[in-house]
């Protein structure tokens, strides 16, 4: 067993390095392995750019230890970098088995992680056709680099799915958003023997009042938060595909324990808005969702309140677009809102959301003046929007 250990590192130290297979059009061995888990889709955020989120898997293929100390995206027609990262870069979104909570930037022999990406770029740049990814490391026992061209993938270019909007009302919160917070472009789930990301683009709302809090009075009490009870309405035409509507209120504070699987998205309702797009509704109150499976919507009609069912540690309405009909284990797809108004940001981040959502005070808000109406973009993490009434 040492000796063919030995062996196989001899055969990267000669393959791997060689200058003579280096070129792109040989045959060569690779350190690493790597596939991209589902083709990006771009979409405009509320920012004015085009943003690139989809994940790149990278397997150590070697009996050493390899050191990822860079990545570069690159169009393939010129190969024109659109993203670069360093190691300590990827240290932070290099993700052992695809688990949030352990990023690190070096794979063991036979470990695999995930990447998850982010690229930014502007909305009139050319959108490439054709991705590929040039990661540069090390075999950590030989002391040697390695650089390698892996993972083409296409681009999709497709416009995003329309809808509109979820709440009616002022002061809505896109809690979780896109494009590089981790509770949902990183919850990348190993179920039915694949990952899936369903919530890739998910946004938790909630509602912030004139000063800027998300609650009032005791944090225990679901009633004490601004947004419990608002009505949930379809955001298209549809079908509905399934619903649930039994289950009772968490107790703010804290996500249950041992919650079934059948059980995270609380009351929920999956909506068929066409073309190939679903849209699940999550979290909202016992009793109050009004549809069921082969129901007939339309746009704007009240499907339900915003509650704290299911999966959630207070009053919420998770929202996301998918490409099939199970919450969990189809894929997240982009989406805009046709129409709402952007009123403030809070830059401080996600440790201010959550400081807020616990202590019941105020958000770092900075204003948006004078608002920005905006159409067919996506809300980022942390804007507060109003939609019409």
């Amino acid at each position: 067993m040492r000796s063919l250990f030995r062996t196989v590192l001899v055969l990267f130290a000669v393959f791997v390095f060689s200058p003579v297979v280096a070129r792109a059009a040989d045959t060569q061995l690779t350190p690493l392995v790597a596939d991209v888990l589902s083709a990006p889709w771009p979409v405009t955020g509320s920012d004015g750019k085009r943003h690139l989120v989809y994940e790149l898997r990278l397997g150590n293929a070697t009996p050493d230890a390899v050191e990822v100390k860079q990545i570069e995206v690159l169009d393939s027609s010129n190969e024109k970098i659109v993203l670069k990262l360093d190691q300590a870069a990827i240290a932070k979104r290099l993700s052992l088995g695809g688990r949030r909570g352990a990023e690190t930037s070096e794979l063991g022999s036979g470990q695999f992680g995930v990447v998850f990406l982010h690229i930014i770029s502007d909305v009139n740049e050319p959108l490439p056709k054709v991705i590929v990814h040039r990661i540069t490391g090390a075999l950590t026992q030989l002391g040697r680099d390695f650089e390698i061209t892996v993972a083409p993938t296409q681009v999709v270019d497709r416009a995003p799915v329309v809808i509109g909007a979820p709440l009616r009302g002022k002061g809505f919160l896109a809690g979780d958003g896109c494009c590089d917070t981790i509770r949902h472009v990183r919850a990348l789930l190993p179920l039915n023997g694949r990952f899936t990301l369903a919530q890739r683009f998910a946004i938790d709302w909630e509602q912030v009042d004139e000063e800027g809090r998300l609650l009032k009075g005791d944090p225990k009490l679901v009633t004490s938060y601004n947004i419990f009870g608002r009505d949930v309405h379809a955001v298209a035409d549809g079908t509905v595909v399934s619903s649930r509507n039994d289950l009772k209120e968490q107790v703010p504070g804290a996500l249950p324990t041992n919650l079934p699987v059948d059980e995270v998205d609380g009351n929920f309702v999956v909506l068929d808005i066409g073309g190939g797009a679903y849209v699940n509704y999550a979290h909202m109150q016992p009793g109050s969702v009004r549809v069921k499976a082969g129901d007939v919507v339309k746009r704007g009609a009240i499907i339900g309140k915003v509650g704290n069912t299911g999966n959630s540690q207070e009053p919420h309405l998770h929202l996301h677009v998918m490409d099939g009909p199970n919450p969990l284990t189809s894929d997240g797809i982009p989406y805009v809102i046709d129409q709402f108004m952007l009123t403030a940001i809070d830059h401080a981040g996600t440790a201010d959301f959550d400081k807020a959502a616990d202590s019941g005070g105020p958000l770092t808000l900075t204003k948006v003046s004078p608002p920005q109406q905006l159409g067919n973009v996506l809300p980022l993490d942390l804007t507060v929007v109003d939609f019409a009434q």
